[in-house]
């Protein structure tokens, strides 16, 4: 069930330029510099994602959920022209800050995955979360043909309420959230809010250039073989999006890295076990 929020979107809801986009985030809390990054579904952003989680770190952290490229209320990405981890360097470099704690769900975990490989000195704690790794799926399909996946497809290329309740569907396991008509009918409004985000999407997901051309993450396997960073995996066990076996791909690559894997859950951790996820990270950010 969700508890009621001291913060709202809009009271928290900033927005900063870079050289090349102009970003939208939401800010609220002070201390260690936490930052958030959202999923690649249409209709997501910061806080869609995170609306669980924010009220609980802004007591700890100063928190940063901030829209990529593409996404939210950020300028759009054109094809050819979408690096999420520079878009992350230039909004740290915005918001003056040097060092921070990442966490990241789906594709913001890839996004973490990279920036951290190449910028290590730059991140305190890497947290990804149902986050895709290099190599093979041995028991289920590739990613890219997962049932969730391929529900987030259709979603883009017809965002109605069906499409999106399905989506939902998919990604999520608790059935509360798995059949919320009101979170899937918010997802399909915030998509057809930002047609040109649909548009150039449909364009970029042929090229595998969602959050960055591919060829940028073909050396993230070797830098995390050497990583030193502080490292915590949370996967939902039964994520039908990006499977669980990703993130022992994962574990198996990062040195630093310990695995937690929550029990009946799906896809969006943080936002079916939202407790648990909190206390977890917390706890994980507070004893490294």
């Amino acid at each position: 069930m969700s508890t009621p929020k001291a913060l709202t979107e809009s009271a928290t809801s900033k927005y900063l330029q870079t050289a090349k986009w102009k970003l939208h985030y939401n800010e609220a809390g002070d201390g260690h510099p936490l930052v958030l990054l959202h999923g690649g579904g249409p209709g997501a952003s910061g806080w869609s994602n995170y609306s669980e989680n924010i009220d609980f770190f802004a007591r700890h952290y100063r928190v940063f959920a901030i829209d990529m490229p593409g996404w939210g209320k950020s300028d759009t990405a054109e094809p050819g022209d979408r690096d999420h981890v520079e878009a992350l360097g230039l909004a740290l470099d915005a918001l003056g800050l040097d060092r921070v704690a990442l966490i990241g769900n789906s594709m913001g975990g890839a996004t973490t995955l990279r920036f951290t490989a190449e910028h290590p000195e730059r991140v305190s704690h890497l947290v990804p979360m149902g986050a895709n790794a290099p190599g093979t799926n041995m028991f289920g399909p590739p990613n890219h043909r997962s049932e969730g996946i391929r529900a987030i497809g259709r979603a883009y290329f017809d965002p109605s309420p069906a499409n999106f309740q399905a989506m939902v569907g998919a990604l999520a396991n608790d059935p509360a959230l798995a059949e919320d008509a009101d979170l899937a009918q918010r997802r399909s409004e915030a998509a057809l809010a930002r047609p040109d985000h649909l548009e150039n999407w449909k364009l970029s997901a042929p090229r595998g250039e969602l959050n960055g051309p591919p060829q940028l993450y073909q050396a993230v396997p070797r830098l995390l073989g050497g990583l030193t960073v502080p490292t915590l995996l949370v996967h939902g066990r039964d994520d039908r999006a990006v499977p669980l076996e990703n993130s022992l791909r994962l574990l198996a690559m990062i040195p630093s890295a310990r695995l937690y894997v929550i029990n009946n859950c799906g896809h969006w951790a943080q936002m079916e076990h939202p407790e648990e996820f909190n206390r977890v990270v917390h706890e994980f950010i507070s004893a490294n």
